[in-house]
């Protein structure tokens, strides 16, 4: 499936702003299943230098310096991406999660991929004995790690409830666990909190949803913005796996990946500081389109 992806992010400021300086991760990254085809992002104002890099864990950011007084900022990104990823089906036999837990420890490598880099705690995702023990009820002794990590979305969206208004990006994950409320990114807090608190590795990815679902089938929660979700480290013969706590889905051809990283702080689509108004209004609006 090819996609045309457009993600418009706008400020609007109370008062000129004199001088901004904003770290932008809007490319969608290549991997087994997925290629980006092309990518451009528009800016206005036009910034006075623009730089990129790729981060450890693959995503390309980049760096951008507006000088010229401005109320507006608006980036506009547009991408084209080829997806082919299949997930295997949920009933799929696999390794017991007890030794892929410590296997993951035992990884020869510290890169990207490596899956001894998503056990321990991380800014945002910390290991509460509450979530650990809440997700250990869908891994018993011996259970397969698939079947389990399954098991635990479902729960998660079944136990959860959507509200775009229950939360914000700095709500601690001890009380959004608490209430059973929020958005994408707080379910695959939960979900990797509770999967880490049990030695298995889990990365937060952030990405799209296909606007418009095939015919006969709902629209998914979620796919009017960025969207996020969990990579399970399923074990050498699996590898990686996504699961979608928000829709009970594992990730295939309707799911875009944008970026990858510990938690929300890694992937985070726009940030920055502005040195002007104390009063500022985002909109974001995201189209994520099937080419014919």
């Amino acid at each position: 499936m090819i996609y045309d992806i457009r993600h418009v992010t706008t400020y609007s400021y109370g008062s000129q702003v004199s001088f901004a300086r904003c770290s932008l991760r809007l490319k969608p990254i290549s991997e087994p299943g997925q290629s980006l085809l092309s990518h451009a992002i528009e800016i206005k104002p036009r910034p006075a230098a623009r730089t990129a890099r790729t981060d450890f864990f693959g995503t390309v950011t980049e760096s951008i310096v507006i000088e010229a007084p401005h109320k507006l900022l608006r980036i506009d990104s547009r991408s084209r991406v080829e997806v082919t990823r299949q997930p295997p089906p949920r009933d799929s036999g696999s390794q017991p999660w007890e030794p892929v837990r410590d296997a993951a420890l035992t990884s020869p490598s510290l890169g990207a991929s490596s899956p001894v880099g998503y056990v321990f705690s991380s800014p945002l995702v910390p290991i509460l004995p509450a979530v650990t023990r809440y997700a250990a009820q869908s891994f018993p002794h011996g259970r397969g790690v698939l079947a389990g990590t399954a098991e635990l979305m479902r729960r998660i969206r079944t136990e959860f409830r959507y509200d775009p208004k229950a939360t914000v990006i700095s709500t601690p994950l001890a009380e959004v666990f608490e209430k059973r409320h929020g958005v994408c990114q707080d379910f695959a807090h939960v979900m990797i909190a509770g999967l880490r608190g049990l030695g298995l590795p889990a990365a937060y990815v952030s990405g799209y949803l296909r606007t418009y679902p095939p015919e006969g089938q709902e629209r998914l929660q979620g796919a009017d913005a960025t969207h996020a979700w969990v990579s399970v480290w399923c074990g050498n013969e699996l590898g990686w796996i996504g699961f979608d706590p928000t829709n009970d889905l594992l990730v295939g051809t309707d799911h875009i990946v944008l970026a990858v990283g510990r938690d929300f702080s890694d992937v985070s689509p726009v940030d920055g500081v502005i040195v002007g108004s104390r009063r500022q209004k985002l909109s974001v609006a995201v189209d994520v389109i099937p080419v014919e």
